[in-house]
This record gives C-alpha cells, sequence and structure tokens, in this order.
C-alpha cells in the first residue's frame, strides 16, 4: 500500500528572497500589498506616478535595499520597459507581478456625456498598462520559473466587473476585461506562469494615502453592517489574498479571480 504523504509546512516567510513588482504600489490597495509583500519576506519595486507617494513610502517602510522605488507611467511602453529593466539591474530577477495601477474613481458622467478620450483613458489606465507591464515582465518570470521559482502574475480587478452603479460603464468595461485577460493570459502563460486576479470591493485606503491626504476613514455603522462579513474591507485584506497566489503554497491556482468583498456581491438587494 502507498504510504501517506507527509504533511506539508506553511512557511511564516512565503515571498523570502523574492522579487516581486506592484504598480500603482505608493497608496492604497497597493501599498497595502507591498506592505505584505516585504512581511512576507519579498524585495520589492513600487512603481508609481506619484512620486511624492513613492518616496514618502521609502521613508516610513524603511526597509533598505529590499524596497525600491520607480516613476512609473503604465500607460507608455518606454516607462514600462524602464520599470522591469530597473527590476532586473537591482534585483537581477522578477518572481512576481502586481498590476495594480488605475484610476480611482469610477464614475465617469453619463454615457452620452462621456467624451472618447475620456473612455480610452479609462481602458488605457487598467487594461493597457496591465497589457504593458505583463508584456516586458514575462520574459523574466519565465527565466525565474526556468529556475524553479513560483512566478505568478496577479492583476487586481474589481467587484464592478460583476455590478455595478449608474455611469460607471468605462472603469467596468475596463475590469471587466482584465478579468478576460487574466484567464486568456493563464492559458498563454502556463505552465510557467501562474496569472490570477483580484476583484475587490469596498476597501477604505483614507489611511493609505501618502502623509499629506491621510485621513481616518468616515465610515457609519451602517456601512460596516451592510456587509455580511461585519465590516468594510481595508488594504490588508487584499494584501494576504495576494501574497498567497504570488507565493508557493497557490501553485495549483491559475486563470481565476478572487471576489474579497465581504460577502456584498452574495447579498440580496431589494427596494
Amino acid at each position: 500500500m502507498p504510504s501517506v504523504p507527509p504533511a506539508f509546512a506553511m512557511s511564516s516567510a512565503p515571498l523570502q528572497d523574492r522579487v516581486v513588482l506592484v504598480t500603482g504600489g505608493a497608496q492604497g490597495i497597493g501599498r497595502g500589498i507591498v506592505h505584505g509583500a516585504l512581511a512576507a519576506g519579498a524585495r520589492v519595486l513600487i512603481g508609481d506616478l506619484d512620486e511624492e507617494a513613492g518616496r514618502a513610502c521609502l521613508r516610513e517602510l524603511a526597509a533598505g535595499e529590499r524596497l525600491r522605488f520607480v516613476a512609473l507611467d503604465v500607460g507608455r511602453e518606454a516607462s514600462v520597459r524602464r520599470f522591469v529593466g530597473t527590476a532586473l539591474a537591482r534585483f537581477g530577477r522578477i518572481d512576481g507581478l502586481v498590476n495594480n495601477a488605475g484610476i480611482a474613481d469610477p464614475h465617469t458622467g453619463p454615457l452620452h456625456a462621456l467624451a472618447l478620450r475620456q473612455w480610452r483613458r479609462m481602458l488605457g489606465a487598467h487594461l493597457d498598462g496591465a497589457f504593458l507591464c505583463c508584456k516586458h515582465a514575462l520574459p523574466a518570470l519565465r527565466a525565474a520559473a526556468a529556475g524553479g521559482a513560483a512566478a505568478s502574475i496577479v492583476n487586481i480587478a474589481s467587484t464592478r466587473a460583476r455590478q455595478s452603479e449608474p455611469d460607471t460603464e468605462a472603469y467596468a468595461a475596463a475590469k471587466g476585461a482584465l478579468v478576460a485577460f487574466t484567464h486568456a493570459l493563464a492559458i498563454s502563460a502556463g505552465p510557467q506562469v501562474r496569472v490570477n486576479s483580484i476583484s475587490p470591493g469596498w476597501i477604505a485606503t483614507d489611511a493609505w494615502r501618502k502623509p499629506g491626504a491621510r485621513r481616518r476613514p468616515k465610515l457609519r455603522p451602517i456601512d460596516h453592517a451592510q456587509h455580511p462579513a461585519g465590516r468594510v474591507g481595508a488594504p490588508e485584506d487584499v494584501a494576504a489574498l495576494a501574497v498567497y497566489l504570488l507565493s508557493p503554497p497557490s501553485g495549483f491556482v491559475t486563470g481565476q479571480d478572487f471576489v474579497i468583498d465581504g460577502g456584498m456581491s452574495r447579498r440580496m438587494q431589494y427596494a
């Protein structure tokens, strides 16, 4: 009879010495993911359009050589190329990529008044950015996988890919496309590189902004109570899931979208 497989051990530092790139990592959910990756042992390169916020991350997190920041515009291919090149020059490898950069405000006004340039800007910030970062990071991710690492991409989508408020068509379209891009790339990039997405719901990011914009979230009891989990989400909730998806224990998970919204999208709503 075959013997029972030995029990597996969960590492307290599942990203030890791995190199993770986080776009839009200087504030909000992205900064939460940076915190989580550092706590899990990773070396992290933040890419963000806001240089003031990026410098604040370096100063406040004080992670030394394990943390670097590069000014990044994910909509410009030359900027993305420099971002990836900096990671390879500084750290010599890339094991994980988190595509988090985008436009935070989903509201663009009524569709009949939405300019084509605004529509394209929303899709460009979320979808083009993820495409360009994946395009230029994939060779290094594949090289890491060939060396035995668990290479992984995590795209930050949104529950708005599944449900909507009025006047958010461009944002919903961008996030829905990002979810589709995720499962398509998982088939193309596997088995060397796994690709998954996370769709957050209401995540309170007020306390995770750069110092000058930081404030305590203004949340009412009803804001928390409407969530089946009993509270509004926080960046660290998304970060915990991102760390799992970037690390070896999630090695059998790819092509999936993970909703993290405190159960809100499962709650029936009646007028």
